[in-house]
């Protein structure tokens, strides 16, 4: 049976037919390569479907790939000299045709090596580096593939979320919110990739000492233990930052928000109180501290509807309240107070508070191997346990929390960091590196001790060594066990512990997960205006779901009346009058002092029934359809 002929399609548009799928893809390739078609066009032949789609358009992720042919990288040795002298730079490679942009829609159609030690005749491309298959999350994880996938995974999300050192300008900037985390450092144990983006310039976490073992329970299931000295030295401790803004806004009309001290007799008033932190023009002052819910710009707007002319025919503007105000749940310090104007050529007010966090028991920390954990304890650093030197560590995690998890990547970074802190330089962790022992430390000194090392005999398979290996070899010199455990002393009782503990120095993150932000508790409050029952979200002040699940905890311990006041009783209780002879709900007569059914007419017969609002609501959207429900009432024995 004779194939079809392929449609082509170009950034989705069909421009026409071709006979041989493979040989136009190939020979489009091929023009591409030696120049006759622009280097940012790719193309991809879907077998599926017979199409060819070629993509011209902007915005597409594209990664630079060696070409290879008949198992041969087209970028020689000598190419990359050229590169590192500076004669010809990378560009000149990919307009020779020895390395191609590839997008996600032509990666598809490749054969693609990771290491040139892989490479077979059936490959079509190799990767430059191979560290290069990770994402910029990802590429931050020292040795990543000594980790089981997810936990790099989980490492490369956190990333995101960690507090450093994110502008340089935070004073200037009116962002709507921001963390800035103190006495952010670069860590000891880096890659290249981090290095490339800039990261060390803009750091995100801190090297901590940590000692590998169970204290006491305070640490059971991931929670983590802090040393008070180290919390008190600075360890975990960051601002947070606000910006509340308000404009003078403009209405149809000519009626405009005004900026000010709002007066006592305004509608929605907050009570005098409340501006006494504005000074004379409605505006906070900075280095005001601040508490929930005080205000901190003045506002005035006019009213929502028209008034009701008074009896001399003139309408009185009762301007209301709508001054700004700090959300709840939230204290800090007026940091920067900024008056402008907005693009309307209105007056703008933008006040940014912003407040100290310091590490509590519930705020998250994570390394970036995915091992993430809440604070359990921060204790004293004489009850930490420490070293025969005196060293206590910053922190303490549970054992429990790496053999399941496989995160062995965790275990070597603790070892790297000591190393690099003992040498006095930093580690190179980049993934599947696969380099000259000589390059793991930074330092040069670094280096050449090594080298000298080498002639001098001591390590005559030095050149074959692993990266783990060197650093056992360096921290052996430096006089501590290779194997990274240390004799320890519990802080409590003095005793040795009977087995040795794992200690070392790993990079550790704040993450966003604050327990301030998140601690939320209501008795009364908000309710919605549909329903009338309780708001949802702590920002609104809302209620604690109970839901479908903890119902059934109730109904297994038999605590029925329990379940009816938190169900109804604390959420939309509302009594109703219903007709006992029609079932339907009846009205009460305010005037006549009586109640009275509508449906049948009845006077007598009609009770007063405690329901939830939300069915009330239910019955009149059931009316509202043109049905009439009817409730049939018994008497409670």
């Amino acid at each position: 049976m004779e194939k079809k002929m392929a449609r082509v399609f170009v950034d989705g548009a069909l421009i026409g037919k071709v006979d041989d799928a493979f040989g136009f893809t190939r020979n489009f390739r091929q023009m591409r390569r030696s120049g006759h078609v622009s280097t940012e066009v790719n193309i991809s032949y879907k077998d599926y479907s017979n199409e060819i789609v070629i993509n011209t358009d902007r915005g597409r992720a594209r990664r630079p790939l060696i070409v290879v042919e008949n198992g041969v990288p087209a970028v020689t040795p000598e190419d990359i000299e050229i590169v590192r002298s500076g004669a010809e730079d990378f560009m000149a490679l990919v307009s020779q045709g020895k390395i191609e942009f590839i997008d996600a829609e032509e990666e598809d159609d490749l054969f693609i090596a990771v290491q040139e030690s892989d490479l077979t005749p059936e490959h079509t491309h190799l990767e430059i580096d191979p560290s290069l298959i990770l994402g910029i999350g990802a590429a931050h994880v020292p040795f990543p593939e000594h980790n089981a996938s997810p936990r790099v995974t989980m490492g490369a999300g956190m990333i995101k979320q960690a507090l450093g050192f994110a502008q340089a300008n935070m004073k200037l900037r009116p962002d709507t919110r921001g963390h800035m985390l103190h006495y952010a450092q670069v860590p000891m144990v880096h890659t290249q990739a981090a290095e490339l983006i800039g990261s060390d310039n803009r750091p995100q976490g801190q090297n901590f000492c940590v000692a590998i073992i169970s204290y006491e329970g305070y640490n059971i299931e991931d929670a983590l233990i802090f040393n008070k000295a180290s919390v008190e030295r600075g360890v975990g401790r960051s601002h947070f930052f606000r910006t509340y803004e308000g404009e003078e806004r403009r209405y149809p009309g000519g009626q405009v928000d005004r900026i000010e001290l709002p007066e006592e007799d305004v509608q929605g008033s907050h009570g005098i109180g409340s501006y006494a932190n504005l000074d004379v023009d409605g505006i906070i002052n900075p280095e005001t501290v601040v508490n929930e819910k005080d205000v901190l710009i003045g506002k005035t707007s006019p009213p929502r509807f028209l008034e009701e002319p008074t009896g001399e025919l003139i309408a009185v503007e009762k301007r209301r309240d709508t001054s700004i105000t700090m959300r709840s749940n939230e204290t800090g310090i007026v940091d920067t107070v900024i008056i402008t104007e907005s693009e309307n050529s209105s007056r703008l007010v933008k006040v940014r508070t912003r407040d100290l966090r310091v590490p509590e028991i519930g705020d998250k920390f994570a390394s970036r191997h995915g091992q993430k954990g809440v604070c359990g304890l921060i204790t004293p650093q004489e009850n930490m346990p420490f070293t025969a030197a005196g060293i206590a560590p910053d922190l303490v995690i549970n054992p429990h929390a790496v053999p399941s998890r496989m995160t062995i990547g965790h275990m070597l970074e603790m070892i790297g960091g000591k190393a690099g802190a003992l040498e006095g330089s930093r580690v190179n962790a980049t993934s599947f590196r696969k380099t000259q022992v000589e390059k793991i430390f930074d330092s040069s000194f670094a280096q050449e001790r090594l080298l000298n090392d080498k002639e001098n005999g001591k390590d005559v398979k030095s050149s074959t060594l692993t990266r783990e290996q060197v650093l056992r070899h360096q921290l052996a010199e430096a006089g501590f066990a290779h194997t990274g455990r240390e004799v320890m002393y519990d802080g409590i009782t003095g005793r040795r512990f009977q087995a040795d503990i794992y200690m070392g120095v790993i990079y550790y993150q704040k993450l966003y997960h604050m327990v301030s932000t998140k601690m939320h508790a209501r008795s009364r409050g908000p309710v919605q205006v549909l329903t009338r029952q309780p708001t949802e979200g702590r920002a609104r002040e809302g209620g604690l779901r109970f839901g479908e699940m903890e119902r059934d905890v109730m109904i297994g311990h038999g605590a029925a009346m329990a379940l009816k006041e938190r169900l109804l009783d604390e959420s939309d209780a509302v009594k109703q009058y219903v007709c006992a002879r029609c079932g339907m709900v009846a009205m009460y007569d305010a005037k006549q002092k009586m109640t009275r059914c509508l449906a049948c007419g009845a006077e007598t017969d009609i009770y007063e029934v405690e329901m939830s609002y939300a069915f009330k609501l239910l019955l009149d959207e059931m009316k509202s359809m043109g049905i009439a429900p009817r409730l049939r009432l018994e008497d409670m024995v």
